[in-house]
């Protein structure tokens, strides 16, 4: 990774008591873990940060949206120096036209419009007259934002 720019992602800590992703509180770990067949069992002694991270790749779509109408070679260069790993540029980039979608989820409540590289190799909107009402009903308390902005429906 090219070290004279930031990273278009962030390491999200899915363990953290503060975190979204943290649904139980581990009480109930405490109830089985002296227990004999607990301690006899090999399969209990792992690593307690293993597979705990994630990544979120909001920078990095911000920054796609950014570069349209520009040259695709130099964006994808750019953007995979950057990256840890540059399959996530295609969940929102489309290089063939069957693969092309006017809006991408990538996450439970956040959408961003489809983009693909035009025939002159210039990075393009699928449909840029696309807008926050095409966009499924949120759930009660549930908040989505499209290409960044929060939406209220």
């Amino acid at each position: 990774m090219n070290n004279s720019f930031k990273p278009l992602y962030r390491k999200e800590n899915k363990v953290s008591l503060s975190n979204k992703y943290n649904v139980s509180t581990g009480s109930e770990y405490r109830y089985q873990r002296r227990s004999k067949a607990f301690l006899n069992d090999d399969r209990n002694h792992k690593s307690m940060t293993s597979g705990k991270y994630g990544y979120d790749y909001t920078p990095l779509f911000k920054f796609l949206l950014s570069k349209v109408g520009n040259d695709w070679d130099k964006i994808y260069a750019e953007a995979k120096n950057r990256l840890n790993d540059p399959a996530p540029i295609f969940w929102m980039v489309a290089l063939h036209e069957s693969k092309r979608r006017n809006i991408v989820r990538v996450g439970d409540s956040t959408y961003y419009s489809g983009l693909f590289v035009d025939d002159n190799g210039i990075l393009s909107i699928v449909n840029p007259n696309i807008s926050s009402s095409e966009l499924p009903d949120p759930y009660p308390g549930e908040t989505l934002s499209f290409n960044g902005l929060v939406i209220d429906k």
